[in-house]
Protein backbone atom coordinates (compact mmCIF):
# COMPACT_ATOMS: atom_id res chain seq x y z
CA UNK A 1 0.00 0.00 0.00
CA UNK A 2 1.42 3.38 -0.97
CA UNK A 3 1.40 6.11 1.64
CA UNK A 4 -1.53 8.52 1.10
CA UNK A 5 -0.86 12.16 0.38
CA UNK A 6 -1.35 14.11 3.61
CA UNK A 7 -1.48 17.73 4.72
CA UNK A 8 0.13 18.24 8.11
CA UNK A 9 -2.21 21.12 8.99
CA UNK A 10 -5.35 19.02 8.37
CA UNK A 11 -6.97 17.44 11.43
CA UNK A 12 -8.31 14.52 9.38
CA UNK A 13 -4.82 13.83 7.98
CA UNK A 14 -3.57 13.83 11.58
CA UNK A 15 -6.27 11.33 12.52
CA UNK A 16 -5.44 9.11 9.53
CA UNK A 17 -1.74 9.23 10.53
CA UNK A 18 -2.69 8.34 14.15
CA UNK A 19 -1.22 11.64 15.36
CA UNK A 20 -4.61 12.78 16.70
CA UNK A 21 -7.08 10.61 18.59
CA UNK A 22 -10.19 9.13 17.05
CA UNK A 23 -12.67 6.36 17.76
CA UNK A 24 -12.45 4.26 14.60
CA UNK A 25 -15.26 2.05 13.34
CA UNK A 26 -13.77 1.15 9.95
CA UNK A 27 -10.37 1.06 8.26
CA UNK A 28 -9.24 -0.18 4.86
CA UNK A 29 -6.54 0.80 2.36
CA UNK A 30 -8.45 3.85 1.03
CA UNK A 31 -10.73 4.95 3.86
CA UNK A 32 -11.25 5.29 7.56
CA UNK A 33 -14.45 5.96 9.45
CA UNK A 34 -14.63 7.33 12.95
CA UNK A 35 -16.98 8.96 15.43
CA UNK A 36 -17.62 12.69 14.95
CA UNK A 37 -16.41 14.62 18.02
CA UNK A 38 -19.26 17.14 17.55
CA UNK A 39 -22.10 14.74 16.80
CA UNK A 40 -25.51 15.85 15.62
CA UNK A 41 -26.90 12.71 17.29
CA UNK A 42 -25.30 9.76 19.12
CA UNK A 43 -23.59 7.47 16.59
CA UNK A 44 -22.73 10.27 14.10
CA UNK A 45 -19.84 8.95 11.97
CA UNK A 46 -17.48 10.37 9.34
CA UNK A 47 -16.22 8.36 6.36
CA UNK A 48 -12.89 9.87 5.27
CA UNK A 49 -10.36 9.07 2.52
CA UNK A 50 -6.85 8.41 3.78
CA UNK A 51 -5.49 10.78 1.12
CA UNK A 52 -5.89 14.54 1.59
CA UNK A 53 -8.58 15.36 -0.96
CA UNK A 54 -10.02 18.80 -0.09
CA UNK A 55 -12.98 19.01 -2.50
CA UNK A 56 -15.46 16.61 -4.06
CA UNK A 57 -13.88 17.22 -7.47
CA UNK A 58 -10.57 15.90 -6.05
CA UNK A 59 -12.06 12.52 -5.09
CA UNK A 60 -11.49 9.77 -7.67
CA UNK A 61 -14.67 7.99 -8.77
CA UNK A 62 -13.56 4.72 -7.20
CA UNK A 63 -12.92 6.39 -3.83
CA UNK A 64 -16.26 8.23 -3.94
CA UNK A 65 -18.06 4.97 -4.69
CA UNK A 66 -16.20 3.24 -1.87
CA UNK A 67 -17.13 6.09 0.53
CA UNK A 68 -20.79 5.53 -0.24
CA UNK A 69 -20.47 1.74 0.07
CA UNK A 70 -18.81 2.05 3.49
CA UNK A 71 -21.39 4.64 4.60
CA UNK A 72 -24.19 2.32 3.50
CA UNK A 73 -22.69 -0.59 5.47
CA UNK A 74 -22.17 1.58 8.57
CA UNK A 75 -25.72 2.93 8.32
CA UNK A 76 -27.00 -0.64 8.37
CA UNK A 77 -24.76 -1.37 11.36
CA UNK A 78 -26.14 1.69 13.19
CA UNK A 79 -29.68 0.44 12.62
CA UNK A 80 -28.74 -2.90 14.23
CA UNK A 81 -27.41 -1.29 17.43
CA UNK A 82 -29.22 -0.02 20.49
CA UNK A 83 -28.51 3.58 19.40
CA UNK A 84 -31.73 5.39 18.54
CA UNK A 85 -31.83 5.25 14.74
CA UNK A 86 -35.19 5.70 13.00
CA UNK A 87 -33.52 7.01 9.85
CA UNK A 88 -30.12 7.97 8.43
CA UNK A 89 -28.86 11.10 6.70
CA UNK A 90 -25.79 10.94 4.49
CA UNK A 91 -24.38 14.45 4.18
CA UNK A 92 -21.46 15.70 2.11
CA UNK A 93 -20.50 19.38 2.25
CA UNK A 94 -18.38 20.63 -0.66
CA UNK A 95 -17.08 24.15 -0.06
CA UNK A 96 -17.54 26.77 2.63
CA UNK A 97 -20.90 27.92 1.21
CA UNK A 98 -22.13 24.32 1.66
CA UNK A 99 -20.99 24.31 5.32
CA UNK A 100 -17.72 22.42 4.78
CA UNK A 101 -15.56 23.27 7.80
CA UNK A 102 -12.76 20.70 7.45
CA UNK A 103 -11.32 20.85 3.95
CA UNK A 104 -10.63 17.14 3.64
CA UNK A 105 -13.32 15.13 1.89
CA UNK A 106 -15.70 13.42 4.31
CA UNK A 107 -19.15 11.90 4.29
CA UNK A 108 -21.32 12.24 7.39
CA UNK A 109 -23.44 9.27 8.46
CA UNK A 110 -25.99 10.72 10.86
CA UNK A 111 -28.49 8.57 12.75
CA UNK A 112 -31.87 10.33 12.92
CA UNK A 113 -34.90 10.01 15.12
CA UNK A 114 -38.09 12.00 15.65
CA UNK A 115 -37.46 15.06 17.78
CA UNK A 116 -33.64 14.94 17.47
CA UNK A 117 -33.60 18.69 16.78
CA UNK A 118 -31.53 18.50 13.58
CA UNK A 119 -33.05 20.09 10.51
CA UNK A 120 -32.27 21.98 7.39
CA UNK A 121 -34.11 25.25 7.05
CA UNK A 122 -34.80 25.65 3.37
CA UNK A 123 -36.16 28.90 2.02
CA UNK A 124 -37.40 28.22 -1.47
CA UNK A 125 -37.93 30.95 -4.02
CA UNK A 126 -40.56 31.03 -6.72
CA UNK A 127 -41.10 27.84 -8.69
CA UNK A 128 -38.94 27.96 -11.83
CA UNK A 129 -40.58 27.59 -15.21
CA UNK A 130 -39.98 24.44 -17.27
CA UNK A 131 -37.98 26.62 -19.69
CA UNK A 132 -35.63 27.71 -16.88
CA UNK A 133 -35.25 24.11 -15.71
CA UNK A 134 -34.53 22.94 -19.27
CA UNK A 135 -31.97 25.74 -19.72
CA UNK A 136 -30.17 24.85 -16.49
CA UNK A 137 -30.22 21.15 -17.44
CA UNK A 138 -28.62 21.96 -20.81
CA UNK A 139 -25.86 24.00 -19.15
CA UNK A 140 -25.11 21.18 -16.70
CA UNK A 141 -25.18 18.48 -19.42
CA UNK A 142 -22.70 20.50 -21.49
CA UNK A 143 -20.38 21.01 -18.52
CA UNK A 144 -20.56 17.32 -17.56
CA UNK A 145 -19.76 16.21 -21.11
CA UNK A 146 -16.71 18.46 -21.33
Amino acid sequence: MSRPIQNRTCIFCSIVAREAPASFVHEDEELVAFMDINPVTPGHLLVVPRAHLPALADVPDTVAARMFTVAQRLAAALRSTELLTEGINLFYADGAAAFQSVFHSHLHVIPRFRGDGFRFHIHRGADPSRAHLDEAAAVIRTAAAG
